[in-house]
């Protein structure tokens, strides 16, 4: 008698270990299913490493925000930066346009520069010309904003 019960405890506690672990799969296995998400902005600056970007040739006022004014459908605006390597190694410099606000302006304007790819030697500055440059047809677009990146790569 005393054999069936600790038997039958056994089973009781192999069934019982076998829920809990099913449950566990299943908790596990459906959280994924029945997640949600948000993004949330976040707004703010990056200084590239041992790149600088400033808005006058003497380099004493960091670039922190371009401004093009208004621009004409099929027209162009210029801007002028200064970018130092800051580093003790040549920087080969890129940049890149992201973050197109309203998102569909990317389809209508273009960022572009004249250093791209440009070699920038350690300590050394240059001046560089950024170009927006906009579709003859920009649809209902009348304002936008995006970011511009500058990368130095060793």
């Amino acid at each position: 008698m005393a054999t069936l019960q600790k038997l039958d405890k056994g089973k009781i506690i192999a069934v019982v270990i076998a829920l809990a672990l099913t449950g566990t799969v299943l908790a596990i296995s459906t959280s994924g299913l029945l997640s949600a998400s948000q993004s949330v902005p976040v707004n703010g600056s990056i200084t590239a490493v041992n790149l600088a970007i400033y808005s006058d040739s003497g380099l004493t006022q960091n670039c922190t925000s371009l401004n093009t004014g208004s621009v004409s459908p099929g027209g162009t605006a210029t801007q002028t930066i200064y970018v130092k390597n800051t580093g003790t190694v040549p920087e080969t410099l890129t940049m890149a346009a992201s973050n197109w606000n309203p998102a569909n302006a990317s389809s209508s304007l273009t960022l572009s520069w004249d250093r791209q790819n440009t070699v920038l030697n350690a300590g050394q500055s240059i001046q560089a010309t950024l170009t927006l440059t906009t579709a003859s047809n920009t649809g209902s677009l009348t304002t936008f904003s995006c970011s511009a990146t500058f990368t130095g790569t060793q």
